[in-house]
């Protein structure tokens, strides 16, 4: 697997690297990382099995995977006025689900999984660990939204379009940390019809 595209662009698609430093970096923030390592491992099972035992703070000391950006989906979620007072809570929460999206898709920070398959069921197990967190905050309206930022994400690699995907991400977490938009909802819309406009729309989502 790569690293995401979300390595090498901002949030807000624009390119935050020069072309020959691009992808050498992962998003997320050490101290969010470390704690959804600890989660993991106190979960037990085959998801503690699977936690990178080299990495102990956000980042692997032997040297095979860089340091994490300070800001990822999860720092952005948990930045907005939706989420005052539980900012910790979102942030590993989306963490999780984060992580899930890595496991399908790129490269993962916290998680090793030997064979493909086998990180396909951790991701999935990401996934429902982060939204049954959420669950349990009683925030429907960021379950919903999380939930659709997994089946577009989805929707836009099977496209063949990690710039989607990462449009996808940037303006789902927007919304759970400060709430939705009829502009986002149509930008969805987009996704969802194979739409060439879906990523201008979502891009402009979260520039709004």
């Amino acid at each position: 697997m790569s690293k995401s595209p979300l390595d090498s662009f901002a949030l807000d698609g624009s390119q935050s690297e020069s072309s020959q430093n691009a992808g050498s970096r992962q998003l997320g923030s050490g101290s969010s990382l470390e704690r959804l390592r600890a989660l993991l491992l106190e979960e037990g099972g085959l998801m503690a099995s699977l936690v990178d035992g080299s990495c102990t703070d956000g980042s692997c000391t032997d040297g095979s995977s860089p340091p994490a950006l300070a800001a990822g989906p999860a720092q952005l979620a948990a930045a907005g006025p939706r989420v005052d007072g539980r900012r910790d809570d979102y942030e590993l929460l989306v963490e999780a689900i984060y992580e899930g999206y890595l496991l399908h898709y790129y490269t993962p920070r916290v998680v090793r999984a030997a064979e493909a398959d086998l990180g396909l069921l951790a991701g999935d197990r990401l996934y429902a660990l982060g939204l049954a967190r959420l669950v349990k905050l009683g925030d429907i309206h960021a379950v919903a939204e999380l939930a659709d930022v997994i089946t577009l994400t989805a929707l836009a690699h099977g496209a063949r379009s990690g710039e989607l995907a990462d449009a996808v991400w940037a303006a789902g977490a927007r919304a759970v940390g400060w709430g939705a938009s009829e502009e986002h909802e149509g930008a969805k819309a987009l996704v969802r019809a194979g739409s060439p406009d879906a990523l201008g729309a979502m891009r402009r989502v979260f520039e709004s």
